[in-house]
């Protein structure tokens, strides 16, 4: 049996149904969907699994309404086993296919639930393992070609000289990847979050990611948790994306961040015990004004002293790379409470 990613796709499509009787033993089928709360095999009904080819595309594929994702049935075996290298997951769905049809059910197996519940956290820890840090990697390179020179205590980021891309359509690829660790507020990880690099170097048409159509994707729990920049002691800042993030940390070094991924996760960020001010670092658009209405109303319940630092671009990387770091300096100062703009920013006056 070839065990291309697209040989194996098809082949696993055919029998999309008990794919998912196997591996999503938590979901049941609705119509010519099969309905479970995401390929982890979580009980629910935002995703959803196509059995049947239709007009509106093919058996296997599947969309996660609550997160984006989609992916086809490779990425189910992935997802809900746990799996990180193509080898394992070719080697469980050759498994899967050779088994006789009367022998077909879903025994997967107990390996496979007890796995499930916590597979994407562990797939990330294994993603993790097999990258390094970035000094003198491609990850250290974007970073310089987006204006970051902030890259103090940036243990959460790693490089993967290979990761592996699955795009809608195609087979799966390899890309150079930054590999940011997202952890809870004891340290422990959560989940992992890619960007996919241009090998070629940083380039203004991609800023330095991968000619794809998402060079971005998270993996794991992420839902209150965070990519951690410093140690958080009484006072943050909270933002969406990495790179907004080290934006701001290259003005103000001594200032923990956070960066939360989205603006749905930002606003659910969860709260050190010691937090008495945590500042906001939006992005202007709508998904930011809700997500500062939120974070507003939640520090005000804990008793958290909330301020909002706003870009005049689009976001704070914006800013850094086509302003300068001056301006940024600058445009942050007096947004800062007084006390802070000496606490935080000095050493990077």
């Amino acid at each position: 049996m070839s065990r291309s990613p697209n040989n194996l796709a098809g082949r696993l499509s055919r029998q999309a149904e008990a794919v998912c009787r196997n591996y999503l033993s938590n979901g049941r089928r609705h119509g010519n969907y099969w309905l479970v709360g995401d390929a982890r095999n979580t009980p629910g009904r935002s995703m959803y699994v196509r059995l049947n080819d239709t007009p509106k595309g093919p058996a296997g594929k599947w969309t996660d309404a609550a997160t984006g994702e989609h992916g086809d049935l490779l990425d189910v075996i992935r997802e809900s086993c746990g799996l990180i290298d193509f080898i394992d997951i070719s080697a469980e769905a050759c498994n899967f296919l050779s088994l006789p049809r009367s022998e077909r059910q879903p025994t997967a197996s107990k390996q496979t639930r007890a796995l499930a519940p916590s597979g994407s956290a562990g797939a990330a820890r294994r993603l993790v393992s097999m990258s390094r840090s970035i000094p003198g990697t491609l990850v250290e390179t974007y970073l310089r070609g987006r204006a970051i020179s902030a890259l103090h205590e940036t243990g959460s980021l790693r490089f993967h000289p290979r990761c592996y891309y699955r795009p809608e359509r195609g087979p799966t690829e390899t890309w150079p990847a930054m590999i940011a660790t997202v952890t809870d507020l004891k340290g422990k990880l959560t989940g992992a979050h890619r960007t996919w690099l241009d090998p070629g170097g940083f380039s203004e048409a991609h800023l330095g990611r991968a000619p794809i159509e998402t060079p971005r994707r998270a993996m794991g729990q992420l839902l209150g948790h965070a990519v951690r920049f410093g140690c958080c002691c009484d006072v943050m800042a909270a933002g969406e994306g990495i790179e907004t993030m080290l934006s701001q940390r290259t003005v103000l070094p001594a200032m923990p961040a956070v960066a939360a991924l989205s603006a749905a996760h930002l606003s659910a960020i969860l709260f050190p015990d010691t937090l008495r001010r945590l500042y906001i670092a939006r992005d202007n658009d709508p998904a930011g004004d809700g997500a500062v209405a939120t974070l507003i109303e939640r520090t005000n319940a804990a008793g958290i002293e909330a301020m909002v630092l706003v870009p005049q671009l689009g976001d704070f990387n914006e800013d850094l790379r086509l302003l300068g770091a001056d301006a940024l300096r600058a445009m942050l100062r007096v947004q800062l409470a007084p006390q802070d703009v000496e606490r935080f920013m000095t050493s990077a006056a």
